[in-house]
């Protein structure tokens, strides 16, 4: 009796394994899919915020939520190489811009340590660089190469101011900088994955 029990047992494990496998597999990616299930509060524990900070400036909130998997994985304590900080990896002259913008005269970097914070000025600077590419017919793959390498870069990749004909196809193959071009590819592939599966 005590062996047909775990024989029983075996044989459910081994049932929900396989159908958890082929779950994560159908997800698109098994591998992040498995990392969400392990530990859904760190996938998932900024999810409201990115929802009303993406109101707030006109994104979409699984674009986002993807610019915050590539730049932190989620680690609201990360500090850059450059000094960028937190969820977005937000620059401290980006988060001046942003403070003078809004009239906070009392800002202090740290604040970008600050979940919240720091989602709040990613979002904004996001937002205006999607703005600056506006013309063109798919503006996201120009706003995040201007994200990650300032405006000048992103202008000489476009040819020019961006109004004109190039595709977002050959812009991305014109950026001559390996990280950047990863950068691109990276959160526009995470961003199809959260519109494949319809949910952050």
């Amino acid at each position: 009796m005590i062996r047909f029990f775990f024989k029983l047992i075996i044989c459910l494990l081994l049932a929900a394994g396989t159908g958890i496998g082929l779950l994560a597999l159908r997800s698109g990616d098994p591998f992040y899919t498995l990392y969400e299930w392990i530990s859904p509060a760190r996938f998932q524990q900024y999810d409201q915020l990115i929802q009303v900070v993406s109101a707030a400036n006109g994104l979409d909130p699984m674009l986002v939520k993807a610019v915050v998997w590539r730049e932190s994985r989620f680690d609201a304590h990360k500090l850059g190489a450059a000094g960028e900080r937190g969820l977005m990896q937000v620059s401290e002259i980006a988060a001046r811009d942003w403070a003078k913008e809004i009239r906070m005269e009392n800002f202090r970097v740290e604040e970008l340590f600050d979940p919240k914070r720091n989602l709040e000025v990613g979002a904004w600077y996001l937002h205006r660089t999607m703005l600056h590419w506006r013309q063109a017919r798919d503006p996201t793959p120009f706003a995040l190469a201007e994200y990650n390498a300032g405006a000048s870069r992103a202008q000489r990749w476009a040819g020019g101011d961006g109004t004109g004909p190039i595709s977002a196809s050959a812009f991305q193959r014109n950026i001559d900088f390996p990280g950047t071009r990863k950068y691109v590819e990276s959160i526009l592939e995470r961003y199809r994955f959260y519109q494949r599966r319809g949910r952050m």
